[in-house]
């Protein structure tokens, strides 16, 4: 069998198959050997389980799964790829390939129809363009998963793996710490790739909680402000709230006194229950959705 990371191979394996590295996909193949299975052991890959990837490239990252758990099914946009997992994939009747977009496909139903009755985990290399949208459909979609493991660029990954209420934050690290316990699994070179990119990566793991970090009954509203707020994050929640979310300045003042906050605070200054307090005591002033 192929080494898949030797950097000989894989210049084979795409001059054979006449295949472009795309820019615009985030194509970089892993050649470092002991990525992926560090990856595959993280997720917690196993006879009894099933594991969800995403993006497999060549299918370094997924054999090493393969290998592991009882399924595996990998979703791939790159139509040029299919044909190249054919003959890397080989011998392995464990893996479904999915030519297929993760932003649109139907992931509830491909869990159920590729993992009836398993412990399902998602790991992958995501790539860097679909990082963002596509942690966030993953966690928003609430997939009956355990737990997420994927290679991001290592500045995404500090601030994924923040805690809400530092400067670090975001809009998506409030939305991973609602949903998850994320942490840094490990850290890995730019050389660890072909091409190289420009920047180092980081593995991180996001374990699903069984019920998110804070209440909030309109949850809505709680994104809405959250996303409100850090797309004008120089601007105090007030304003924010007020000028993205058109919302009455007295009613943001108000439940901001409610809450125990300054009327000058700004979102990155809050944790994720001082962000639940105000969005519950917001909802009751205005009554629900404006």
């Amino acid at each position: 069998m192929s080494n898949l990371t030797d950097v000989k191979v894989i210049k084979d394996i795409v001059s054979r198959f006449e295949f472009k590295f795309s820019k615009g996909l985030g194509q970089n193949f892993l050649i470092n050997p002991s990525v992926c299975p560090k990856m595959a052991e993280i997720c917690g890959a196993r006879e009894d389980s099933g594991v969800l990837e995403i993006g497999p490239g060549i299918g370094v990252l997924t054999r090493e799964l393969a290998k592991r758990a009882k399924k595996v099914a990998s979703i791939e946009i790159d139509n040029r790829l299919i044909a190249v997992l054919k003959e890397t994939l080989a011998g392995f009747d464990n893996v479904t390939v999915v030519n297929d977009d993760v932003l649109k496909v139907d992931l509830h139903e491909l869990i159920r129809r590729e993992f009836s009755g398993m412990k399902v985990a998602v790991c992958a290399n995501l790539p860097y363009y679909i990082t963002t949208p596509g942690i966030l459909r993953l966690l928003e979609s609430r997939l009956p998963v355990d737990n997420i493991t994927v290679m991001v660029q290592k500045e995404v990954a500090q601030r994924l793996c923040a805690s809400p209420g530092t400067r670090e934050s975001g809009a998506v690290t409030v939305a991973v710490n609602y949903f998850c316990e994320p942490s840094i699994a490990f850290y890995v070179s730019k050389g660890s790739f072909f091409p190289a990119p420009k920047v180092d990566s980081a593995v991180i793991n996001l374990k699903l909680r069984e019920k998110p970090a804070v209440e909030v009954p309109d949850e809505k509203l709680f994104f809405d402000i959250v996303k409100a707020g850090f797309a004008q994050r120089r601007k105090t929640l007030a304003n924010a709230l007020k000028g993205g979310l058109g919302f009455d300045r007295e009613a943001v003042e108000k439940a901001l006194f409610m809450s125990g906050l300054s009327e000058r605070v700004r979102v990155e200054e809050l944790d994720l229950h001082e962000l639940a307090l105000l969005c519950n005591n917001l909802r009751g002033i205005i009554g629900g959705r404006v």
